[in-house]
């Protein structure tokens, strides 16, 4: 696996080029985007564009860093200056701004070359990405399943080494979720951390913009980039901007890691339980002191978590829904529930939220992190509706999100990464929560977990297969 601080190393060694680079991501994406869906729109025009301008510059001597010439791609919501931003949704079908968004912008100034927009869920209001209007997108490691969503077109790109990274947006767990499914690493930093403008909002009080790459330390590069203040987003925090990449060796020693009570007491598919026991064990064997800890209650975070982002969705989208033939039946039924939702429920959540966020402050005067599983579940089939759990059966958009809607309720970062597979070969996700705009420590964490792992080296078969293409050249020339 090559990670882009060793791209990066390669370019300014001349040992390659960005044209080669980008060629070759261009390249993958003709040939597996049919299979995979990953993207809505790919730029290869302006993308090679790009890489000669980034080869011209390094001969030069000039250095943007470590994204400079290195293919990337961005989730469909992100505005982008002279090209379509769609939001999967037939409402933005031909939306084309004249403006970057902020993180467009940040990785354009860093010399990052940007291959295409990817495909995602429906106003990116699922987990699934089984976009109506665009097209089911699919899992590397298994193309009869979802990436999940609803950046599951950024996690299906990183997985088949279609990009060496991407960006994404997650509101109730739309980039864990995927990086969980997909077996890549994907963060959500603390709320405000990375600015939102010029992207097409889901939730005000939810969105957050996320990162998805191949390691932890490649994750953390993309954040140092995006992160920091900007006044067009006025949710955007003034707390300064740390280094968040971690050293070759990542030490826990010392470190309390919390066990959240109620993991023992959910509905957890017995492979996830066993691959998190595992990595709390690792955890233990490399130093650090795993503490069991009581946490507020599961179901009501969650059910907070519903009633604001259906209020607040349902209030975003009501100017829109005279247009009904613009929305997929699915996605109306979302908004009709939030129509339905009373004002004392929206002000008892919001009340409950702010509660919460105190629990959880006193959880991490006890601990420096929490950990568990990124989903209850690995990646389902396209169109599988339920799952069971010894006889149980419960909703799979329920089972996916549960998990990984408190971060977002609740602000906090939170990362997942890459800890086994499943007897089927399905990528499994460990969480790591930590303290608001801690997100070093939790890096350090995951880094650590990666190191003493293989995991994030592994390769799914779609991607590692030979092109056909570059095969029968090979032959022809022998």
């Amino acid at each position: 696996m090559v990670t882009i601080l060793q791209a990066a190393a390669a370019l300014r060694a001349k040992q390659l080029s960005s044209v080669e680079l980008t060629d070759e991501a261009l390249a993958r994406i003709a040939r597996l985007n049919p299979k995979l869906n990953a993207f809505i729109t790919v730029l290869d025009d302006e993308a090679r564009a790009r890489a000669r301008k980034a080869d011209a510059e390094i001969v030069a001597g000039v250095d943007l860093g470590p994204l400079h010439g290195v293919p990337i791609a961005v989730k469909d919501v992100f505005a982008t200056k002279g090209h379509r931003t769609t939001a999967g949704s037939k409402l933005f079908f031909n939306n084309i701004t004249d403006y970057d968004a902020a993180a467009v912008e940040k990785l354009r100034k860093a010399g990052a070359v940007i291959v295409g927009k990817t495909n995602m869920h429906e106003l990116a209001f699922g987990i699934t990405s089984n976009n109506p209007h665009f097209g089911a997108v699919r899992n590397p490691w298994d193309t009869e399943r979802i990436p999940g969503g609803s950046s599951g077109g950024s996690a299906s790109a990183v997985a088949a080494h279609l990009v060496f990274m991407a960006i994404g947006s997650d509101t109730g767990g739309s980039v864990r979720i995927p990086a969980a499914f997909c077996g890549t690493v994907g963060i959500k930093p603390t709320f405000g951390r990375i600015s939102r403008y010029g992207v097409l909002p889901l939730d005000f009080s939810l969105d957050h913009v996320g990162i998805f790459a191949r390691s932890v330390r490649d994750t953390a590069v993309l954040l140092n980039l995006l992160a920091g203040y900007d006044a067009r987003d006025d949710s955007s925090s003034r707390q300064p901007v740390k280094r968040y990449v971690p050293g070759p060796e990542a030490k826990i020693r010392g470190l309390r890691i919390g066990w959240p009570d109620d993991l023992n007491g959910q509905r957890i598919d017995g492979e996830i339980h066993v691959a998190i026991d595992r990595a709390a064990r690792m955890a233990e064997n490399l130093g650090a002191v795993v503490v069991p800890v009581q946490v507020p209650d599961h179901i009501a975070l969650n059910a907070a978590h519903r009633v604001i982002l259906h209020s607040e969705v349902s209030a975003l989208m009501k100017p829109f829904l005279s247009q009904r033939d613009k929305f997929s039946s699915a996605l109306l039924a979302l908004l009709q529930q939030g129509l339905l939702l009373s004002a004392t429920d929206y002000v008892d959540a919001q009340r409950f939220r702010r509660v919460a966020m105190q629990e959880f402050a006193k959880v991490f005067q006890k601990v420096d992190c929490l950990i568990g599983p990124t989903t209850a579940i690995p990646a389902p089939k396209i169109d599988q509706t339920d799952v069971s759990f010894e006889g149980e059966t419960e909703d799979v958009r329920l089972a996916a999100t549960r998990l990984a809607r408190p971060a977002n309720l609740l602000g906090l970062p939170a990362i997942s990464v890459p800890c086994g597979f499943t007897q089927q070969g399905l990528p499994i996700g460990l969480q790591i929560t930590g303290r608001p705009f801690e997100e070093t420590l939790i890096f350090q964490v995951s880094a650590a977990l990666e190191d003493a792992s293989n995991y994030s080296g592994r390769v799914p078969a779609i991607a590692s297969a030979p092109d056909p293409e570059k095969a029968s050249n090979n032959r022809r020339t022998r």
